[in-house]
């Protein structure tokens, strides 16, 4: 057998080890993050409704009067960054609807509509960061009421696998998903290299 044989064996054991092992690395990441959500008041959890992490995006709609009696807000919980826009847009369901704080950093007050397309705009800030309670006033005793967190400095909890519609990877996960990605291909690109330019030297 030859040596370069040998040697192109002995490295393809090595790199398809390593990208495996770099790649069980990042899914346990990966499912470890997906299990943390922002510690909710719990009449922001209330019973109803759903949580999106949107870190990442710019902009971000929340429905006002959703749900089959439009009576919630979807999503209920919303997870942004600082300097997110985002939408409260009424659908014309369940009454009269406002968007007003509870308790919290982020100052949020709409005016009480009905009115089907209505929209509020607000534009979260370092200012806001942390988690904000808010609710629609006029429907306080039917618990339509919702979470804002804003940034990463915020309290979490472990909620296992029964986050409901929670499938999100925060941003360390998927810098270290991308960083992974680029090692793995890299690896391979280098065990081509080598199998197809590697030595000639045999073996006696």
């Amino acid at each position: 057998m030859s040596t370069d044989d040998v040697s192109r064996r002995r490295f393809m054991r090595t790199a398809g080890g390593a990208a495996a092992a770099a790649g069980a690395a990042t899914a346990a990441t990966g499912t470890a993050a997906a299990n943390e959500e922002p510690d909710w008041p719990s009449e922001a959890e209330g019973n109803l409704g759903t949580y999106e992490d949107a870190r990442g995006e710019d902009a971000v709609t929340v429905m006002v009067g959703a749900d089959d009696d439009g009576l919630a807000f979807d999503p209920t919980l919303l997870w942004v960054d600082e300097g997110t826009e985002i939408t409260w847009e009424w659908t014309g369901q369940g009454g009269a609807h406002n968007v007003e704080t509870v308790d919290g950093p982020a100052e949020l007050q709409s005016e009480t509509v009905d009115e089907e397309g209505f929209t509020y705009e607000y534009e979260t800030s370092e200012d806001d960061a942390g988690i904000t309670h808010y609710y629609c006033a006029p429907h306080d005793a039917v618990g339509m009421h919702a979470g804002l967190a804003v940034g990463d400095d915020i309290d979490t909890v472990d909620v296992g696998d029964d986050a409901a519609g929670a499938v999100f990877v925060p941003q360390g996960a998927r810098a270290l998903g991308i960083a992974t990605f680029i090692a793995m291909v890299s690896t391979l690109g280098l065990a081509f290299v080598f199998m197809k330019y590697g030595g000639t030297m045999t073996q006696e």
